[in-house]
């Protein structure tokens, strides 16, 4: 988990209905170029040219462009928001005959129900369908506005944890807890438009990560198995099981564009580069913990000297690093649960 708690959320910004929110679109553009659209402006630029990180301000997208949407098809559509330190957090829209559907919110009320508001904008259909791809606050923390009946999709491990964090909620805080779990490792829904089938490939980020395969449109929402650009973030994680969950979507037919939970959405060929970089860079913080305990450090010793190169340059390095090698640690003595 990316722990939000200690990060404010960014404040939500709200547009009136006859003004929609900024949208970015990928596929409705030659492949070299971009848009980026603000309130005021669309800007184009090469996107071969466009800075490998997780940044806003490195890419030189001012903060005033988020929240927004990123156009994938037709009936599809990314949507970007920006949390403290910076970096986005990813939910995906689905837009049916009859009904949206929404994989992941936003990190409090106030900003998924800045989501539904823009969502509203797109399409007056409503909410009918939502997947939990990661069962952490950043990504459910504001479930508590979604509509009632809304129909979830939640892995049992997800739905387990977000019981626990229920029973643990204090103040005005509220976790919302799924009636029932999916009984397999996949469950399609025909929206009307489209065929979503929604997968587990394996522990990942969370141990309940799901994933949203649309195969007529090639695209995978990976919600946090693929953080792009930010270091691997691995308090709950299960790394070497990771490494292998993203091969598994990798190796996936009918999927050339990949969705990341956090960091940027890509073009979808820089997508798969990005995500078997970010592949790399688990394997990388294994090896390296691998390297320290073979070297005969103590945990505490190996926490004060990592050898991370370019990764530890990536979004939430220095605080997701000890995490990190804790949890590979945990892993490498047989201890995780």
């Amino acid at each position: 988990m990316i722990p939000w708690r200690s990060l404010p959320p960014a404040a939500p910004r709200s547009l009136p209905p006859d003004n929609p929110p900024p949208v970015l679109s990928i596929r409705a553009v030659p492949r070299a170029l971009l848009a980026v659209a603000t309130l005021a402006t669309l800007t184009t630029y090469p996107a071969s040219a466009q800075p490998r990180t997780a940044d806003p301000a490195v890419r030189g997208i001012p903060l005033s462009a988020f929240p927004r949407f990123v156009k994938l098809t037709e009936h599809v559509y990314g949507y970007e928001e920006i949390r403290a330190p910076g970096f986005t957090t990813v939910s995906l829209i689905v837009i049916g005959r009859d009904g949206v559907l929404l994989a992941d919110g936003q990190g409090s009320p106030a900003a998924t129900q800045t989501l539904l508001d823009r969502i509203r904008a797109l399409t007056p259909l409503p909410l009918k369908w939502y997947v939990v791809g990661s069962d952490h606050g950043d990504h459910t923390a504001g479930n508590s506005v979604l509509p009632t009946g809304v129909q979830y999709v939640v892995h049992p491990t997800s739905l387990a944890q977000l019981k626990r964090d229920s029973a643990a909620a204090t103040g005005d805080r509220r976790v919302i807890v799924p009636p029932t779990a999916m009984t397999g490792t996949e469950e399609t829904i025909d929206v009307g438009t489209t065929k979503v089938v929604v997968r587990f490939l394996g522990r990942a980020h969370t141990g309940g990560d799901l994933m949203v395969h649309l195969p007529k449109e090639q695209l995978l929402f990976m919600s946090e198995a693929y953080l792009n650009r930010v270091f691997p973030a691995m308090r709950s994680a299960f790394p070497s099981e990771w490494v292998r969950t993203i091969d598994a979507a990798l190796a996936l037919p009918n999927v050339t564009h990949f969705i990341p939970g956090h960091g940027f959405i890509e073009e979808a060929a820089v997508s798969r580069e990005e995500l078997v970089t970010f592949r790399e860079a688990i394997t990388r913080v294994i090896t390296e913990v691998k390297r320290l305990k073979s070297s005969g450090l103590t945990l505490d010793e190996a926490i004060k000297q990592p050898q991370w190169g370019d990764i530890g340059r990536w979004f939430l390095a220095d605080q997701q690093s000890p995490i990190a090698i804790r949890r590979v640690w945990a892993e490498l003595d047989g201890t995780l649960k």
